[in-house]
C-alpha cells in the first residue's frame, strides 16, 4: 500500500455571517513529490471547510493508501477518531467517511498558524479560494512551488 501525507486546511471568510464564503485545499505528498487541490464551498462554516478540506485530499488519491492526514482542526481529529459525537454537519460527515472509507488513515493534529510549512500554504489556498470565489489551478500551483 502507497504511504501518503496529506496536509489539509479550510477557511471560512467571514464565518457564521450570511456573506460567509468558504474553502478548502489539501497538499498530498507522495514520495517526495506533491500536488495541490482546492474546492470552493460557497456559503459555509469554518468546520465545514475543514471537514470538506479532508475529504478532497482523499478523494483525489486514485487508489487504496496508507494515508497520514495532517490538519490544524481537533473537530476532524477527534470526530474522525471517535473521541467526539457528531450532532452537525452530518452531511459533510457522510462525504469525509466515504472518502476515507478504502484508506488506512492515520488522523493527525498540528497547531495551526505555527509555521507548518505545508499548513500555512493549504491555508494560504483555502483563503484565496475563498475570497476569489473559485479554484484557479494557476495560483494553486504558485503557493505550492513558493
Amino acid at each position: 500500500m502507497k504511504q501518503v501525507v496529506i496536509f489539509c486546511d479550510g477557511s471560512s471568510l467571514g464565518n457564521g455571517t450570511r456573506s460567509a464564503t468558504a474553502a478548502a485545499a489539501a497538499i498530498l505528498e507522495f514520495q517526495g513529490k506533491r500536488r495541490i487541490v482546492g474546492e470552493f464551498i460557497g456559503a459555509g462554516t469554518n468546520q465545514q471547510a475543514e471537514i470538506v478540506a479532508a475529504a478532497i485530499g482523499l478523494e483525489a488519491l486514485r487508489e487504496a493508501c496508507a494515508v497520514t492526514l495532517v490538519t490544524d482542526s481537533n473537530y476532524v481529529v477527534r470526530s474522525m477518531s471517535g473521541g467526539w459525537k457528531r450532532k452537525v454537519n452530518l452531511e459533510f460527515w457522510k462525504r469525509l467517511d466515504a472518502a476515507a472509507a478504502r484508506h488506512a488513515v492515520k488522523w493527525q493534529w498540528t497547531k495551526g498558524h505555527a509555521g507548518h510549512q505545508w499548513q500555512e500554504k493549504c491555508d494560504l489556498a483555502a483563503r484565496k479560494i475563498a475570497l476569489e470565489r473559485h479554484v484557479d489551478p494557476e495560483i494553486l500551483n504558485e503557493i505550492l512551488a513558493s
